[in-house]
């Protein structure tokens, strides 16, 4: 079987990071994750960059992050949440490798994002309309790309990987 390049796409706390190191271990591809490469080649975390540059210099540097990454083949790729907003980033995803939603709700997204400072977005007087209303815009992007969608409420991350690598064979 040959393995294209696997990008993980879903909301904050959907398990994209976690899914993706374990999905990249089982597979035996390389794992990268585009916020922490991002953060890397600036030397900050992503809230500084969203202070500094606003979200726009941050989705700016994430779509060349993703055009980069998408070229590499037999690889795992978690993106950003917010990564489906802009048409490029939805056209390199969908035509170099096989997209994989990880679908969670906005209550399990409350549980796994309420004690993470690093979630810029969140950082407001209601996280849970703010949550909903990025769902409202963002889930049919998700939908929109996706060749898989793997529910991963109150999932274990060994279950979501073991289902994936099942689901991948048909498609693969």
């Amino acid at each position: 079987m040959t393995i294209r390049s696997i990008f993980l796409v879903g909301p904050m706390g959907a398990g994209k990071s976690t899914i993706g190191r374990l999905l990249s271990a089982e597979l035996g591809l390389e794992f990268f994750d585009t916020d922490k490469v991002i953060e890397e080649r600036c030397g900050a975390n992503i809230p500084w960059i969203f202070d500094v540059e606003g979200e726009v210099g941050f989705r700016d540097r994430e779509q060349q992050v993703v055009d980069e990454l998408t070229r590499h083949s037999d690889i795992v790729l978690a993106t950003g949440g917010g990564v489906v907003m802009r048409p490029e980033n939805r056209r390199h995803l969908s035509s170099r490798g096989t997209v994989v939603y990880l679908r969670t709700t906005v209550a399990q997204q409350l549980v796994r994002t309420s004690k993470d400072k690093n979630r810029p977005l969140l950082q407001a007087e209601n996280p849970e309309q703010i949550l909903r209303d990025l769902f409202s815009k963002r889930d049919p992007l998700y939908k929109e790309v996706a060749d898989l969608v793997i529910e991963t409420d109150k999932r274990n991350p060994r279950w979501v990987v073991q289902e994936l690598k099942k689901r991948l064979k048909v498609i693969a």
